[in-house]
C-alpha cells in the first residue's frame, strides 16, 4: 500500500518533508502547488509529481494526505478545504497569524474526522523523550526558554502582519516543549524592547521576555530575540528537585548530584520520524501521534498570548482554558 502526498507551498520547509519522504518507499509524491510557478515546477522536476496552479487541481489527483507549508499569514483556507475534501493534513508550524484561523480550522477538523499532523518535531527527539523520563517523578520548579537567533532570509519575516512575531513563528517550538515537560501554563505576562528597529527589512520585536506560570504551579520565563547574525540558542532548561535539565534540538544535559551526562542526537532523526509517524498513521498502522492538531493549537495559543500580553502590556490568564475556548 502506497500513500499519496501533495504538497500545498513549495519552500524550504517543503523540501525538507519531500526529501524525508521521498526515502519512504510506502510513499508518492503526486502534485504540488505554490503561487510561484516556476518554483512548483522545479520542486515537482526533483521530487516527482505534477506541478498544478492551485489548491483545487492538486485536490483532483487524488491524494491521501497534504502537507500544508505556508508562511503564518497563508494558513486557514488551505486546511478547510482540504479538510473539506476529506484528505489528511500535516500542518507546518505556526498555525496562523492570530487564534481564530486555526479555531475555526479545528473545529472543521472536529466535525470531518479527518487526520491532522502538526509540525513539532521536537516531540519525536530521543533525547526530549529521556527528558520526559528523567522527570516522570519528580515536579518541575522552574523552566527557562530561550530562542536566540537571526531574521531569516524570508521574504515573509519583513513585517509581523504577515508572519505574526518570532514567538509565534520561531519560538512555538520551545513553548510547545516547555508544555510537553510542564503542563499547561494558566498565565503570561510578556514585555518586548523599546530599542528603534535593529534592522530595516523587518519591524519584528528585537527582543521579548515572558514570565509564565503553569498549573502546576511551577514558574518560568521565555526570552527571545532576532538581532543576531546566527542561532546561539534553543531550547529550554528545567530544574526540579535535585535534577537540571538542558534540553535543545540536538541534545541534552543532565546534572544530578553532582554529576553531569550529555546525549547528543541528529535533529534530522525527529524530523524524519515525524514524517513516519504521519505516514503510519494514513495508512492506518499506528492510531499514535505525538503533534495532533488540537495538542498543536494549545501551544499556538499560548505563543498568541505571549505576543498579546506584550502588546497590550497587561497580564493574560486562561486557567484551565482548552481549545475551542476561546481564550
Amino acid at each position: 500500500m502506497s500513500c499519496r502526498i501533495g504538497f500545498v507551498g513549495a519552500g524550504a520547509v517543503a523540501e525538507r518533508h519531500a526529501r524525508v519522504l521521498a526515502g519512504f518507499p510506502d510513499v508518492r509524491l503526486v502534485a504540488v502547488t505554490d503561487p510561484d510557478q516556476e518554483r512548483r515546477r522545479s520542486f515537482a522536476r526533483r521530487h516527482g509529481g505534477r506541478a498544478v496552479p492551485d489548491l483545487a487541481a492538486l485536490l483532483d489527483t487524488g491524494l491521501d494526505a497534504a502537507y500544508v507549508c505556508v508562511p503564518a499569514f497563508a494558513h486557514g483556507q488551505p486546511e478547510e478545504s482540504i479538510a473539506s475534501a476529506g484528505v489528511n493534513l500535516f500542518v507546518e508550524k505556526p498555525l496562523g497569524l492570530d487564534w481564530a484561523t486555526p479555531h475555526r480550522v479545528a473545529r472543521l477538523l472536529d466535525g470531518t474526522g479527518v487526520l491532522a499532523a502538526v509540525g513539532h518535531h521536537w516531540r519525536y527527539s530521543a533525547t526530549v523523550r529521556r527528558a520526559q523520563r528523567l522527570l516522570r517523578d519528580r515536579p518541575v520548579r522552574l523552566l527557562t526558554g530561550a530562542w536566540l537567533d537571526q531574521v531569516p532570509p524570508s521574504r515573509w519575516w519583513a513585517f509581523r502582519r504577515r508572519f505574526g512575531g518570532q514567538v509565534v513563528e520561531q519560538a512555538v517550538h520551545v513553548l510547545d516543549l516547555a508544555r510537553l515537560l510542564c503542563g499547561e501554563v494558566t498565565e503570561v505576562y510578556a514585555v518586548t524592547d523599546q530599542v528603534p528597529p535593529h534592522a530595516p527589512s523587518t519591524d519584528a520585536a528585537g527582543a521579548t521576555t515572558a514570565a509564565v506560570r503553569f498549573d502546576s504551579g511551577a514558574v518560568g520565563t521565555l526570552a527571545t530575540t532576532c538581532v543576531l547574525g546566527w542561532r546561539h540558542r534553543a531550547g529550554v532548561e528545567v530544574c526540579a528537585d535535585g535534577l537540571a535539565l538542558l534540553v535543545t534540538e540536538d541534545g541534552l544535559e543532565c546534572c544530578e548530584h553532582g554529576r553531569t551526562q550529555h546525549w547528543s542526537v541528529d535533529p534530522a532523526e525527529a524530523r524524519r520520524a515525524a514524517d513516519r509517524a504521519f505516514v503510519d498513521a494514513v495508512l492506518g498502522r499506528t492510531d499514535e501521534l505525538l503533534t495532533s492538531y488540537p495538542d498543536a493549537l494549545r501551544t499556538h495559543r499560548l505563543a498568541c498570548a505571549i505576543a498579546g500580553s506584550a502588546a497590550q502590556g497587561r497580564p493574560i490568564h486562561f486557567p484551565g482554558a482548552a481549545p475551542g475556548s476561546g481564550a
